[in-house]
């Protein structure tokens, strides 16, 4: 089992205060001894104030927080860090998944338009894989399983169907908008954009 030390745990903004990445409290400690980074002082999200290393130190742990052993006695675990000198948001292209597709395509059918539970979908292949289909952007649409059961090794015309539109390749988009809570860390709320808003 990982040890605190070694989860990304810790969320990374950058010197404008965008959400830009996630890291592990080891490294978040790296980058604010040498001066790279500041930990956020946050009282919930009401009241958040950046703390270089040296003052960090000497924070006191409270209830709530995280904390390591060190000489001195426990060193608080910062649940945020704002980056001193980089002022950049990575961009990122999405990586080829069901979810991916999924998300490109609203969760809609692409033949019949209609909104499918998670388990109501999968993948069809524009062109079967059976006539040189790749899987690909342009080639993968998400699709009810029942109507790519009829669908078949068939091209859509062949099958009765009329695809909604035209699959395309999602274009690069900020890092920030890949990020998720998955460890529920209530400090990173405020930095994060919310998956609906994403989608709307």
């Amino acid at each position: 089992m990982k040890s605190v030390l070694e989860k990304n745990v810790v969320l990374v903004l950058n010197r404008n205060w965008q959400a830009v990445n996630t890291t592990t409290p080891a490294h978040a400690f790296c980058q604010m001894a040498s001066g790279n980074a500041m930990g956020l002082d946050m009282e919930g999200t009401e009241s958040m104030y950046p703390v270089g290393w040296d003052s960090w130190v000497d924070l006191p742990v409270r209830r709530s927080d995280w904390s390591v052993g060190v000489v001195k006695g426990a060193l608080r675990v910062p649940r945020v860090i704002l980056s001193v000198h980089y002022g950049k948001v990575p961009m990122r292209h999405p990586k080829f998944s069901y979810q991916a597709i999924r998300d490109r395509d609203n969760g809609c059918c692409q033949y019949t338009g209609r909104k499918l539970a998670k388990d109501e979908g999968n993948i069809d292949h524009v062109v079967p894989r059976s006539k040189g289909g790749d899987t690909s952007w342009s080639n993968c649409v998400l699709s009810c399983k029942r109507v790519n059961n009829r669908k078949g090794d068939r091209l859509p015309n062949e099958a009765g169907l009329r695809l909604l539109k035209k699959p395309e390749s999602p274009r690069v988009m900020p890092m920030t908008l890949f990020l998720r809570n998955v460890h529920d860390i209530p400090e990173w709320e405020p930095f994060l954009i919310q998956k609906n808003a994403i989608n709307s």
